[in-house]
């Protein structure tokens, strides 16, 4: 295997002089630290948004404001619907039509560095918010790209190393719709009738700050807050009609899981997932629904009567063989997979016409391991731990650092398999303490569910494999969708997921990584190098 460190001191040398050099074939690294500050005069937007990541105070409880990271948005053209506000502390939604050539300048006025990672965007390395390229307070980036991705739901937030959890926790993160012509055709409810649901988990201080503090046991699961936050703000109410509406539904948490249920034990019903709407609507008693992932619900409320009220919920469940909430005892904040409300919709007006749920939604092409470019071989995806840090084949994240084996032709399908019995089991390739002590206490800690997050382009899953069938997986085996595009995928201990994915157009760098923010931050990523 190679790997190339010498090239990162070199490229850390030179970020400290202020001038970088091109150092990997095929990657664009700044030759000054004027890339990306100007706009390319040969790109030609039909949008253009300037993006401004700040300090404020946003009032989110009763009393004191909270100070809060906050993107901040200006549409200076395209069409007027482009920016959507939101009343709390993130930022602006914006609302993409497929084939834009959109240009966002990027500003960054925080007392850090910062950069901005377009989450689920088909787009080239250098406007991906790959971390080696966070700006300074103070300066400026210039992302340009055209919108790729077909219809669906995806969402913006930081990507800055070692920071990335801290700043999504302060604030920074913003919700991405896209339409297309495909999409128009099946008349799904639009304007009020099209609901954004940012969910998050957030604790305070008693004069209602932001509570951020790790102890050794919250870095190794992840922060979880005490409060449920949806779109910002706290006990989030929607007053809705007698008729359907389309949830776009964000798990915006750093590390919390949702299993999603309705109170009244109705059925979940989803027409879309991370990459898009789904071939056609599919039943589900539940939807899990870990950090990063989005799915797009059909909710009819018109069998229900004005003041009756319907709450989202997420309902109980087991993550470990410790028990429910993984053994840590009572409240949200002591573990996962307690029951909590999470959004109601209180019914307020009847009205006597509703679209109806279409039986098909969008043609979606199968992959098969046919289309595969090389069927002899497997990107391997192996979780592991070593020195009570999270790694992924072994290794720890370094910024420009790839193995042989991350090594990905161009314009290529690859089979991914990506395994979660190693950090189960307490050993194995990369995992394991390496003395021997895998087991026992040591080995449930190691024992946990890791929403892995694969850039670039999204992927199809082939094939889930529990590494065993026993009372905790039931209790969300359920809840998974495994059709349609995805480009986050929870992968529960002792399991094994196989994907295929397409690595097309773009050459470069593009990271994987565990979408629970603490892990990442820790060094759970990694990066693949498309040539």
């Amino acid at each position: 295997m190679s790997t190339i460190n010498h090239h990162r001191r070199r490229f850390l040398q030179y970020a400290a002089l202020g001038t970088f050099t091109t150092t990997l074939p095929g990657v664009v690294f700044p030759e000054s630290r004027n890339l990306n500050r100007i706009p390319d005069s040969a790109f030609k937007p039909d949008v253009e948004i300037a993006l401004t990541a700040q300090t404020t105070a946003i009032p989110i409880l009763p009393g004191a404001s909270t100070r809060v990271f906050k993107y901040t948005g200006k549409l200076l053209k395209g069409p007027a619907g482009t920016l959507k506000e939101l009343p709390g502390y993130l930022g602006p939604i914006l609302n993409f039509e497929q084939g834009q050539k959109v240009r966002l300048f990027f500003y960054n006025q925080l007392p850090q560095p910062c950069v901005t990672h377009w989450h689920g965007m088909h787009v080239p390395q250098i406007m991906d918010g790959h971390p080696m390229y966070a700006i300074l307070e103070g300066e400026q980036y210039v992302y340009e790209f055209e919108v790729k991705n077909p219809a669906g739901t995806n969402w913006y937030h930081s990507h800055t190393h070692e920071l990335t959890a801290r700043q999504v926790y302060q604030g920074l993160a913003g919700l991405i719709t896209i339409t297309d012509e495909v999409e128009r055709k099946l008349d799904l409810p639009g304007g009020e009738f099209d609901v954004p649901l940012i969910i998050q988990d957030r604790s305070f201080t008693p004069d209602n700050q932001f509570y951020y503090a790790l102890t050794m046991h919250q870095r190794m699961q992840g922060f979880l807050g005490d409060t449920i936050l949806v779109n910002g703000q706290h006990n989030y109410t929607i007053p809705v009609k007698t008729r359907a509406y389309r949830l776009r539904i964000l798990n915006g948490s750093n590390a919390r899981i949702y299993k999603l249920g309705w109170s009244d034990g109705s059925p979940v019903t989803a027409i879309g997932t991370d990459g898009g709407l789904l071939a056609r609507p599919e039943i589900f008693p539940y939807i899990m629904l870990a950090p990063a992932e989005r799915v797009e619900l059909w909710i009819d409320f018109s069998g229900y009567k004005p003041g009756a009220e319907l709450a989202l919920q997420t309902l109980p469940y087991q993550i470990s063989s410790m028990g429910m909430g993984g053994g840590r005892g009572r409240g949200m904040g002591e573990g996962q997979g307690n029951r909590d409300t999470i959004v109601r919709f209180m019914i307020t007006e009847q009205v006597s016409d509703s679209p109806k749920l279409p039986d098909t939604l969008v043609p979606i092409h199968r992959l098969s391991e046919r289309a595969i470019s090389n069927p002899d071989k497997v990107v391997p995806i192996n979780i592991g731990m070593h020195r009570m840090t999270f790694n992924l084949n072994g290794r720890t994240f370094e910024m420009l650092d790839y193995m042989e084996q991350e090594k990905i032709p161009v314009n290529t399908m690859q089979k991914i398999r990506i395994s979660n019995a190693n950090s189960a089991m307490g050993g194995g390739m990369g995992g394991g303490m390496r003395g021997g002590r895998g087991g026992g206490m040591m080995g449930m800690m190691m024992a946990q569910p890791h929403p892995i997050h694969l850039h670039g382009q999204q992927f199809q899953i082939l094939s889930r494999k529990p590494g065993y069938a026993d009372s905790v997986y039931a209790t969300v085996k359920d809840g998974f969708i495994n059709n349609g595009w995805k480009d986050t995928v929870l992968v529960m201990p002792g399991e094994e997921i196989e994907i295929i994915k397409p690595f097309g157009d773009y050459t470069g760098l593009f990271l994987y990584h565990c979408h629970n923010l603490e892990h990442e931050d820790m060094g759970m990523m990694r990066n693949f190098f498309v040539g």
